[in-house]
């Protein structure tokens, strides 16, 4: 069977290094494996800039996202070369909804009062406090790997909590799904109810919100097992 090419999204407050766990793994399969930086500035921005690395990419693509990153792959996954999409540890919006309106219908997450504004020309960046960075960000992770983690945030524009997904992959693509249970930065009911409108095949997983660094095993399995069904879907 002809594999997909993987294509790890990165979440907000985070950036391509956040896989440095996973990557390994998958390319000790025999994966291609793509792990593009994300700009974080905007919803349908960075999901257009997805996009571009996907038409890149010949061939069929199994898209992975984490935390922000499932959003932008919520609606960059309509492309055509992809055919699966995994979540991990995310926001699932439906189209026309904002990641503001789908959080606000649970209480919120340790993360709500841990975010740092800081101006730009443009807008405004968040960013997570450097001291509570571990607490709130990757708990079970390794100290001296979150300290590095904390300085070298990716921040996010604050205008994507308020923009509308324009499409939701989820409708047309075959999706899997890590909710992480002791998330202190998305509430897991969030996470529950965007997986469940979604008809996301959900594994639970006692992890914090870096659910790929406290716990890379399963979130690479859970790619093997989508890697071989939409590969076994497609030879069928």
């Amino acid at each position: 069977m002809s594999l997909p090419t993987v294509v790890l999204v990165h979440g907000a407050f985070a950036d391509a290094s956040s896989f440095a766990r996973v990557v390994p793994e998958l390319l000790a399969d025999g994966l291609k494996v793509v792990v593009p930086a994300v700009p974080n500035r905007s919803l349908g921005g960075d999901a257009e800039y997805i996009g571009s690395v996907l038409a890149a990419i010949e061939g069929p693509v199994l898209l992975v996202g984490h935390s922000y990153g499932c959003a932008v792959i919520t609606v960059a996954g309509v492309a055509e070369n992809v055919e699966g999409l995994v979540y991990l540890a995310g926001f699932v919006p439906e189209e026309g909804e904002s990641l503001g309106e789908l959080q606000g219908r649970f209480p919120d997450p340790d993360l709500a009062g841990s975010l740092v504004a800081t101006p730009f020309p443009d807008g405004v960046d968040l960013s997570v406090d450097i001291e509570r960075f571990p607490a709130v960000f990757a708990h079970d992770v390794d100290p001296a790997v979150t300290a590095v983690l904390a300085v070298s945030q990716r921040p996010l524009s604050a205008v994507a909590f308020g923009e509308n997904a324009s499409a939701a992959a989820w409708r047309t693509r075959p999706a899997w799904g890590i909710v992480a249970t002791s998330d202190h930065a998305i509430n897991p009911e969030v996470q529950y109810f965007g997986y469940r409108r979604a008809g996301v095949d959900m594994l639970e997983v006692d992890s914090s919100h870096l659910v790929m660094f406290s716990r890379p095993a399963a979130v690479a399995d859970l790619i093997r097992t989508a890697v071989k069904a939409v590969s076994a879907a497609r030879a069928s």
